[in-house]
């Protein structure tokens, strides 16, 4: 188990970091305005939430140390199944305001500077 949950995280911290690089400098309107990037970002958050779902399903515990991980795993249901429906403003909002959040959680639960 201690494996498949360090993976889980793994996962989770390489998918932020994605994120993290590919709109580093970018305004609200150029987000807005970039379908490709939009899609990068909608899709690295599927992953987030998808292997924030089977970190909770697998370690209870280690996810319910994460601030929104039941947000998180929500965000994923509704691109998913919700895609016709996608606040991009939303998306924005999460990557500027609570990604940075996820951020510093993973890097305390991997230990990493």
């Amino acid at each position: 188990m201690p494996h498949r949950r360090e993976k889980l995280l793994r996962d989770m911290f390489d998918r932020g970091a994605r994120i993290e690089s590919s709109t580093s400098g970018k305004t609200r309107a150029e987000f807005l305005s970039d379908n490709v990037l939009q899609d990068a970002v909608h899709w690295n958050l599927c992953v987030i939430g998808e292997a924030m779902s089977q970190l909770r399903q697998l370690a209870p515990a280690s996810a319910g140390q994460f601030t929104a991980h039941t947000k998180i795993i929500g965000l994923r249901n509704q691109l998913i199944h919700g895609y016709g429906s996608i606040d991009t403003d939303i998306t924005w909002s999460i990557v500027e305001k609570h990604l940075p959040v996820l951020m510093r959680e993973l890097r305390v639960l991997l230990a990493l500077p």
